[in-house]
């Protein structure tokens, strides 16, 4: 009875977040006054990447 009380609140927990996180605010125009910025990913996710899978393997192999 126990774990199923941990599973209904978590699926409610879950559920408020994500109704909180699709609320937005509403704008009169209706889109962007500019074009987004892109950001680069590509140098820190390969070495936070590499790192992981190194200390993963590390974590393995004992």
């Amino acid at each position: 009875m126990k774990k199923t009380v941990k599973y209904i609140l978590v699926l409610a927990i879950a559920t408020v977040i994500g109704f909180g996180a699709q609320a937005q605010p509403g704008s009169g125009g209706g889109g962007f006054d500019d074009e987004p910025q892109d950001v680069p990913l590509d140098g820190g996710i390969v070495l936070l990447a590499a790192a992981g899978a190194a200390y993963g393997y590390k974590k393995l192999k004992k």
